[in-house]
Formats: structure tokens, C-alpha cells, sequence
């Protein structure tokens, strides 16, 4: 049985670093050249890639590395990193404490729709000149984070903002969000993204978040689908299939006992339901 690995801090050594960024040929040197193993961390991690070759595997999609990337990986997903050579780029790493001493709120990263807490996280491809430009603020925050400058660490959020808000602007699925009519739906997709975090092992219908959220579930579904391309019962179905994976590959417990951990009354409603959204068993999926 293969075990996952958790980071629970930005920096090993001390708990209070809540930032860092290093170009990926430091990360070689500290991993002393071994390959990647399937891990999480606690913080967020944003990948901007220059050269590469190889295969991102994030909750068990896999995306093929290229020249050009920038990946964002939240809190708690399941990535691995497998190259074919070595990676030119930068990893940024911050926590959610870096994000309240910078005056980042939650409902910020929430309305860039980079982070995604589970499933498909493609990266974003930007143009040449987009990329160049994402390059030069990274150069610009290790400059402030590595210095001994007055204002250092006001100057490195306000970099590490403005950087996530550029990817926002290069990524071609962004949504104009101007309209009230978009406002409100940007917000039932972060209370209902909310809900299913908190409440996806118990409440495995679309009724349930409904009536959560005062509405009904056909304008829930409809809403959802409209702006994140999925409806509410497919992204119920999603969160739920990436916990599966996650317990069924990287723990010891039983398939009962992670039916019961996911809401599933009987062993069998839930291998059905695997292998319904899966094409294949609990058991096919866990000796794979």
C-alpha cells in the first residue's frame, strides 16, 4: 500500500514562515534529485513553469508538463510531479495565515477560479509576453523575500496579489463578474463550494444543498452549471470519487469501511456508485 506524504507547513524548520518561493533547480537540490512521490500539503502551492517535460498527476487527473505552465494546487489535493528532465520554473508556496497578515480574504482566491479543492485542475497557458511578465514578478518577489528590505513582507504580498491577479487576467476561461446577475451567482458557487467541503460524506444529494441554501435544486444545479461547466450533482459526485480515491490508494481501511466514511450505508451502494462514476470496482481502481 503506497502512503502519501503531508507537508503541514510552508517552511519544515519554522512554523511561522507562511510564504516562501524557490526555483524549482533548488527544489532539486533539496530533494537530493530523488523523483517525486505523491504528496499534499496544507498551503497553497502555485507552479510556474518555464521548461519541462513530463506528467503532473493532481487527484488522480494527469496533465502532460510543458514549456509554459503555471499550475495551482490547494490545500489538501494529492499531486505528484513526474519528469522525464529537469524542471526550469518557480514554486510558490503560502498559507492561509499568509493570506489574513496580507489581507488576502478567502472570498478572493475564491472569485479567480485558479485553486480548485478537488478534481479537474488544468493549467493555464499563457502567451509568451503573459508568461514573460509572470516571470519578472517572480524574479521581483524572491528579490523582496530574500532581502533584509524595510516594508519586506507588505512588498511581497502585495507581489504575490498582484501576480495571482495577472493569472487571473491571462486565463481564457475567466468570467466578466461585473453584473450583479454574475456577482450573485460567483457567490452561491463559493457557499455552495462551501457546503459540499463540509458536508459531502453525509449529504450526497443536491436537495440537501438547496434547502441549505434556501433555493431549489433545479436553480441550484442550473447556476452552478452555468458558471463552473458542471452541475451541483456532478460536482457532489466528483468530491466524493476523489475521496474514495484518496482512501482507497493511499490508506489501509477496507472498502466497508470507506463506504461508511462517505456516507454509503451498505459496501455495495457505494462500489456501484465508484463504478458507475468510474468505470471500474473500488477494488479494480485500489490494485491498479
Amino acid at each position: 500500500m503506497a502512503s502519501i506524504k503531508k507537508y503541514q507547513s510552508v517552511h519544515p524548520d519554522n512554523l511561522l514562515i507562511s510564504f516562501d518561493i524557490k526555483r524549482m533547480e533548488h527544489v532539486y537540490e533539496i530533494r537530493a534529485s530523488k523523483p517525486d512521490a505523491p504528496h499534499r500539503h496544507d498551503y497553497y502551492t502555485v507552479l510556474l513553469i518555464a521548461e519541462a517535460k513530463g506528467k503532473h498527476l493532481v487527484d488522480f487527473q494527469e496533465f502532460e508538463l510543458k514549456n509554459q505552465q503555471v499550475y495551482f494546487v490547494s490545500p489538501g489535493q494529492v499531486h505528484q510531479i513526474v519528469e522525464e528532465q529537469k524542471s526550469i520554473g518557480y514554486v510558490l508556496t503560502f498559507s492561509r495565515q499568509f493570506m489574513l497578515e496580507n489581507g488576502i480574504e478567502s472570498d478572493f482566491i475564491e472569485a479567480l477560479h485558479l485553486f480548485q479543492d478537488f478534481g479537474y485542475s488544468p493549467p493555464l497557458e499563457p502567451e509568451k509576453a503573459e508568461f514573460e511578465a509572470l516571470q519578472k514578478l517572480a524574479e521581483s518577489i524572491i528579490e523582496f523575500n530574500q532581502s533584509n528590505k524595510k516594508f519586506k513582507e507588505q512588498a511581497v504580498g502585495a507581489l504575490v496579489k498582484l501576480f495571482l491577479i495577472q493569472c487571473n487576467n491571462f486565463c481564457s476561461l475567466s468570467r466578466e463578474e461585473n453584473t450583479q446577475t454574475a456577482q450573485a451567482a460567483v457567490s452561491l458557487l463559493r457557499s455552495f463550494k462551501q457546503l459540499l467541503d463540509i458536508h459531502f460524506s453525509e449529504w450526497h444529494k443536491v436537495s440537501a444543498y438547496a434547502e441549505a441554501l434556501h433555493i431549489t435544486a433545479d436553480y441550484l444545479n442550473t447556476s452552478i452549471k452555468s458558471l463552473s461547466g458542471k452541475s451541483a450533482k456532478e460536482h457532489i459526485q466528483s468530491r466524493i470519487i476523489v475521496a474514495a480515491k484518496r482512501l482507497l490508494r493511499f490508506s489501509e481501511l477496507q472498502n466497508k469501511e470507506i463506504a461508511y466514511q462517505l456516507g454509503f450505508s451498505e459496501a455495495a451502494n457505494f462500489s456501484q456508485f465508484f463504478k458507475k462514476c468510474t468505470g471500474m470496482s473500488p477494488s479494480q481502481f485500489r490494485s491498479q
